[in-house]
């Protein structure tokens, strides 16, 4: 299905224009904060309390090491961080949404901050967003992204994400946010102190709910012509059902054909699971088919192919529950198998795997599943199973914990496998951090580390909902 943008609703932001950026030889990986070569892992508590402002918000940043996340070199950052714009108040919900690029093309990664409550020129969730800059020694520095909407946003930086969307070279940072204007782009290339490059709205059409707008983006270049796409979830107008498309070219001018649609989900991941050198998506729908048509009991994941010309619609997709043959479990109401989802090589053998978490199983105490990538795509065999009564996981499997709530396959170690990272927004009411290291053999619990809020920083006042995001 190909769905129209009214033209009126896409309109470009007048900002002066300067030159661009110096060009570093080779951009970092997203999260690579300090240019070590390792991921670093970004925390989002947004119901932290800051300077006792119940929901303020905060950021974690855990800095990746030989022996893979390392607390003792961590940078916690709110509204009230020197250098960071804005003062943290309650219900400003920063970390909501986090995300990442070398936006400045110098070699250390940036971080991209969401706080959706935040009150703008007294309008009420107006949102915000900042980036913070990478660096040497980790990260330091701020400055605001710009809304090109103000008036037609709310809740802006409910989701991030960033990438080259215009394929002009330069990246760009994408905020999704409600109301008229769902969508925005805010063009680059970026600097510290330059000013912005321009932007763009537009408002999805219908069955789009503007009430619940973009909440969720994933980017990656699933489409040959087209260096950077987006998968966009939202819910359907009437319904609050799930709806999600594969954005092929958001161009100003083009209002038609620039999205496909995908099977209906609230998280997605991009990733080669074949490495066949097109990338594939895996999109998870938590809810039930009592409340979503497009759910299922217990939860799903949908993986989709990529092929040369983007989706291969010759494979059909791969439809995974706790009922499929070969997965731990059972499909049990109020699983939400398919909560948290990603797309990351575990093993080193250059097959994406794929992580998913069920933050429901057990009455809440959670789980997370790991199958992993093959040359005919995602394998049902070899499956692994988690939980925090699993051998080797620390900590203890409670009710609502709500171990899995997000999921990551990032290597943070530098030695080209990627870890395991779990949170579990309930742990004892505020929540926590799970690390478990990826080996040839898969997922290992050797080694595997815990840590809460109060390790890094963030007030265990009220519920922190420490880990609410993960490197997206």
């Amino acid at each position: 299905m190909s769905a129209a943008l009214v033209a009126a609703a896409l309109t470009p932001l007048a900002l002066t224009l300067s030159a661009p950026a110096a060009h570093a030889a080779t951009p970092a990986r997203p999260y690579d904060f300090n240019g070590d070569g390792r991921i670093d892992l970004a925390i989002g508590a947004p119901g932290a309390t800051v300077s006792g402002k119940a929901k303020a918000g905060a950021v974690s940043v855990v800095y990746g090491s030989t022996g893979g996340l390392k607390t003792a070199t961590r940078t916690l950052i709110t509204q009230n961080t020197a250098g960071v714009p804005g003062t943290a108040e309650a219900d400003d919900a920063f970390g909501t949404a986090v995300a990442s690029a070398d936006l400045n093309t110098d070699g250390y990664a940036d971080l991209l901050i969401g706080a959706p409550g935040e009150d703008v020129n007294g309008d009420t969730n107006d949102g915000s967003a900042v980036v913070i800059w990478g660096a040497k020694s980790g990260l330091s520095g701020a400055r605001s992204v710009p809304n090109p909407f103000s008036t037609d946003v709310d809740r802006y930086g409910q989701s991030l994400a960033a990438g080259d969307v215009e394929a002009d070279g330069d990246l760009d940072i994408v905020i999704g946010s409600n109301g008229p204007i769902t969508l925005c782009f805010v063009n680059g290339p970026f600097t510290r102190t330059s000013s912005f490059q321009g932007g763009s709205g537009s408002g999805f059409p219908d069955p789009y709910a503007q009430t619940y707008g973009i909440t969720s983006l994933a980017v990656g270049p699933v489409t040959a012509a087209w260096d950077t796409n987006l998968v966009v979830h939202g819910r359907k107008a009437g319904t609050g059902e799930a709806i999600t498309h594969l954005v092929t070219e958001p161009r100003i001018g083009n209002y038609t054909d620039w999205m496909q649609e995908l099977p209906a989900g609230y998280v997605s991941a991009i990733g080669d699971i074949d490495k066949d050198g097109y990338a594939d998506i895996a999109i998870g729908n938590e809810r039930e088919p009592s409340a979503d048509p497009a759910g299922a009991k217990g939860g799903k994941v949908t993986v989709v192919y990529g092929g040369p010309a983007g989706l291969d619609s010759s494979r059909t997709p791969l439809v995974l529950t706790q009922d499929t043959a070969g997965v731990p479990g059972a499909s049990e109401s109020g699983d939400r198998f398919g909560t948290g989802v990603s797309l990351g090589d575990v093993n080193g053998d250059g097959y994406a795997d794929l992580a998913v978490g069920a933050p429901g199983e057990n009455s809440g105490a959670g789980s997370v599943t790991v199958l992993y990538g093959s040359a005919s795509g995602l394998r049902t065999t070899g499956v692994q199973s988690f939980t925090q009564n699993t051998a080797g996981v620390p900590g203890a499997s409670e009710p609502n914990d709500r171990f899995g709530a997000r999921v990551l396959l990032a290597d943070h170690s530098g030695d080209r496998r990627a870890e395991l990272t779990v949170s579990a927004t309930g742990e004892n009411g505020d929540g926590a951090v799970w690390s478990l290291r990826g080996a040839p053999s898969g997922v290992t619990t050797g080694g595997a580390t815990s840590f809460g809020p109060g390790t890094t920083g963030v007030s265990t006042a009220g519920a922190p909902g420490y880990g609410t995001a993960l490197n997206s």
